[in-house]
């Protein structure tokens, strides 16, 4: 395995992510049909979406042009509640957050923020940390979709 490139399928790979705390895995499959994948796994796991910023919309209602690209809100006040509790800067990061967005090559990248990368910048025990891990499965999910 190299730092660049880790194939889990043909269609599911993972960017070169910088140390910044994201992860970037890719689709094959356009925008639309993984934020409706997305929009659906959420329902299925009784998560919130709080909403759907559609980037490339906004971007073109102004006359810009922009790939497609939106930022999908949600979670569970249940477990985000006492993240903010405990560290009420770690609201800055919450709710959850996907972005899915067209790549040059066609592909789409799914990006978020690392669960031990909020756990760390918000000093969150591993217990509150776990609350919100399961965006790391269901990118994953998404990606293999």
């Amino acid at each position: 395995m190299n730092g660049y490139q880790i194939a889990f399928t043909k269609r599911l790979k993972m960017i070169p992510p910088p140390d910044n705390g994201i992860v970037h895995l890719v689709s094959n499959r356009p925008v639309a049909e993984v934020v409706e994948h997305l929009l659906s796994l959420l329902h299925e796991k009784a998560l919130t979406v709080f909403t759907v910023v559609d980037h490339s919309g906004e971007a073109a209602s102004v006359g810009l042009a922009m790939r497609d690209t939106k930022l999908v809100l949600f979670g569970s006040p249940k477990a985000g509640t006492p993240l903010m509790i405990a560290s009420p800067d770690s609201a800055l990061d919450l709710p959850l957050k996907i972005l899915i967005a067209e790549e040059p090559d066609g592909c789409t990248r799914i990006s978020y923020n690392n669960t031990s990368y909020v756990q760390q910048r918000y000093g969150l025990s591993p217990e509150l940390a776990a609350k919100i891990a399961a965006i790391d499965q269901i990118a994953t999910v998404l990606a293999q979709y």
